[in-house]
């Protein structure tokens, strides 16, 4: 037993031995890695400048369906989402006349009828007289214009008090019904109603009830903002990426339309706004308000010398960088630069590929 629990201790030691040796071992090389000089290639690359816009995705033709004639829906022929061609019908209202609205056109029907009862009589008993030559033309010709308005004024109450009554008439050839159809070609985005809603009409003092709205969802654009930086690199039909987050992976793709000319205060910055024509594609469904990022390409090179713009040193509007020489010591030397995407900077001159270049020394904080 004594034998055994010798046997046990020895085995601890040694492994706490060599766990020690290992420690100590691993922190000598860790040292000399934090020690070492560090460095980086001069290689090439593509580099792109680009411009951040955020926003979303919407039609470019957006419209709201109203009505011009009053009543409650009756029925509906189409629900959010269905697509409809121009001249489709969409609702059907049923007039819905207050009793004084349909008591007065009554009323008016009936004034309407005595005044062209009464013109009638005066324009047979004219035509009578000038047919014997006892009054001039002009009389005659004045009383036969009263009967002809009196007779329109009387058709006009009829029409009236049909389209109260029944919703449907038919002026000169014309169906007149308050069935709505669309103006357009597209889909319906929002239903803003349902069967039994009073409809307010469209009227020159007032808006109007929105009923659908609707739009050609084949022509859609990218709206968004763009801060000020970058506003002035903006040129319109440049090209964009666009990323949306609801379709993550998915290439979309657009150029710019219209960059705004005045500004617009957003979170205590400054910001421009922006339209972005989006190219169709049949391999992608996108729908309107999708949120989306553009990234504007302003400028790209590609397959060129770049180093990191971290060990760039720019002082005096010129460029320098640190790189090392054989006696271990190292020479800063003049470069010029080109295009930054804010990683990495172009060199046009002074470093060669494959060049090693000095990291800047990291400052200790005491």
């Amino acid at each position: 037993m004594a034998t055994r629990r010798k046997k046990i201790i020895w085995i601890v030691i040694i492994v706490v031995v060599i766990l020690a040796i290992l420690t100590v071992m691993f922190k000598k090389s860790g040292s000399k890695e934090d020690n070492g000089v560090q460095t980086v290639k001069v290689e090439k690359r593509n580099i792109l400048d680009k411009a951040l816009a955020v926003g979303t995705i919407d039609p470019e033709i957006e419209i709201a369906i109203k009505s011009k004639i009053s009543g409650v829906v009756k029925r509906l022929f189409v629900d959010a989402g269905s697509f409809v061609r121009e001249g489709d019908p969409l609702i059907e209202i049923k007039p819905d006349p207050t009793p004084l609205e349909l008591a007065e056109a009554k009323r008016n029907v009936e004034m309407a009828q005595i005044s062209l009862d009464n013109a009638l009589r005066e324009y047979n008993r004219l035509k009578q007289l000038v047919d014997k030559g006892l009054i001039s033309e002009q009389d005659y010709e004045a009383a036969e214009q009263a009967y002809q308005e009196a007779k329109l004024r009387q058709e006009m109450a009829s029409e009236r008090l049909a389209l109260i009554e029944k919703g449907k008439i038919k002026i000169a050839n014309t169906n007149i019904e308050t069935i709505i159809k669309s103006p357009m070609k597209g889909y319906i985005l929002e239903k803003l109603i349902d069967v039994g809603d009073p409809i307010v009409p469209l009227t020159s003092y007032q808006a109007g009830t929105e009923i659908f709205t609707m739009a050609d969802m084949s022509n859609l654009i990218f709206r968004g903002t763009v801060d000020e930086i970058d506003v002035g690199k903006l040129k319109e039909d440049m090209a964009a990426d666009i990323q949306v987050g609801a379709l993550p992976g998915v290439p979309v793709t657009g150029n710019l339309i219209k960059i705004s000319l005045k500004a617009q205060k957003q979170d205590n910055s400054t910001v421009f706004p922006v339209e972005i024509k989006i190219n169709r594609s049949d391999k992608v469904v996108l729908r309107a308000g999708y949120s989306a990022n553009a990234n504007i390409i302003i400028q790209q090179k590609d397959s060129v010398l770049t180093v990191p713009e971290r060990v760039v040193t720019f002082r005096d509007d010129s460029a320098f960088v640190n790189i090392p020489k054989e006696d271990g010591t190292s020479e800063e030397i003049y470069i010029e630069t080109g295009m930054s995407d804010a990683i990495y900077v172009e060199v046009k001159s002074g470093l060669e590929e494959g060049q090693d270049v000095l990291e800047k020394k990291v400052k200790e904080i005491i």
